[in-house]
């Protein structure tokens, strides 16, 4: 069996210091002349990835950089200690454990997750499900470990049985929220996005205007980037062996993620089987869609739905999105080579022609 791993579950950088980021470097001072802004970059550990912030400031700024870092790490700190499933002691790691048919008492980072994630549970037909994680964890992907071999039928209809946020049952006035089912949440596939939103509005109240903040490959930019334009992200061309641009976009005060199959898997025997789980199946993705891009007011947002299309699959993918109104843009296999589109929604974020 052959295992791929990424370091992040989504891969592209951002063109403008796509260099800089790949040289690894934590802390950058760019000195310009005039009233040229200056760069500042700052990144750590977090959530089994790391985070990049960069800022662009007036060059006669007195930026108190260690201010920004302490603040940046507190925002993580709350996120981790209620959503990490890999920690015994957080908010989702408790729920997990408690009693079926018992309320259990949330905070409102909590809720407002869990909300949006039921949401785009309902709006994606079931093709996202936060209750997944059992899945994810029999097949391989999870925080259980790897496996010698894809699981049984038996083993996946059991573990199935555990799937679906039906289970949930969610007291709005209270902050509250019981199970009927032995469910397990997960909120990997949100809770970077969530993240990124988070170290945004504190960075806005700290009156930083002009950043690109990203956390494991989801981003959101605000005001204008060092250049005094829009900020300028890549978006990656699958299964190149290299860092590739397919397209390249602009964004002004938005969140944009994206999701793919071809980074994250493991091969058996000849077969391909994918990190995206399908909760609706309980099998791996198969289809021709790798990689689908969304940018959205909130990042949390653009995450979870970049996951649930990446499931639906092309036809699907493309239904719901137009469906919902989302700015998506899609690639897929069409033989050895690939295809793309895009919603209307997303056209005004693309560059007029594909960087080289």
């Amino acid at each position: 069996m052959k295992f791929k791993r990424p370091v992040t579950s989504h891969s592209y950088e951002w063109l403008f210091s796509i260099r800089a980021l790949m040289l690894g470097l934590a802390l950058v001072a760019l000195a310009g002349c005039g009233q040229q802004p200056q760069l500042h970059k700052l990144s750590g550990p977090t959530m089994g990835t790391v985070w990049n912030v960069t800022l662009a400031v007036p060059a006669e700024s007195n930026l108190d950089q260690q201010h920004l870092l302490a603040g940046i790490e507190e925002v993580l700190q709350v996120v981790n200690a209620s959503m990490s499933t890999y920690r015994s002691d957080s908010e989702i790691s408790r729920f997990n454990e408690s009693p079926l048919d018992q309320w259990f008492s949330v905070s409102a980072d909590f809720y407002t997750v869990l909300s949006a994630a039921m949401t785009v549970g309902r709006q994606s037909n079931g093709a996202y499900d936060v209750t997944v994680g059992p899945l994810v964890n029999l097949w391989g992907f999870g925080p259980t470990g790897v496996v010698d071999a894809p699981p049984t039928a038996e083993a996946v209809a059991e573990v199935g049985r555990r799937v679906g946020q039906h289970y949930l049952h969610v007291n709005k006035e209270r902050y509250a929220l019981s199970k009927s089912g032995d469910v397990y949440l997960d909120f990997s596939s949100i809770a970077k996005g969530y993240a990124v939103d988070e170290i945004a509005r504190w960075l806005s109240e700290q009156g930083v205007a002009d950043f690109l903040v990203e956390v494991g490959g989801e981003m959101r930019t605000s005001g204008l980037s060092p250049r005094g334009d829009a900020w300028r992200v890549a978006i990656e061309q699958p299964e190149t062996g290299q860092f590739d641009i397919a397209r390249s976009i602009r964004l002004g005060d938005v969140g944009v993620a994206t999701s793919g199959d071809y980074r994250n898997y493991f091969e058996s025997e000849g077969v391909r089987y994918s990190h995206s789980i399908d909760p609706r199946t309980g099998y791996p993705v198969a289809h021709e869609l790798v990689s689908v891009t969304v940018v959205h007011p909130s990042t949390m947002l653009a995450d979870a739905w970049a996951t649930a299309l990446t499931v639906l699959g092309v036809n699907e993918a493309w239904s719901v999105a137009q469906e919902q109104g989302l700015a998506v843009y899609l690639i897929q296999r069409e033989g050895e080579s690939y295809g793309s589109r895009y919603t209307e929604a997303f056209a005004p974020f693309l560059e007029e022609e594909p960087v080289q």
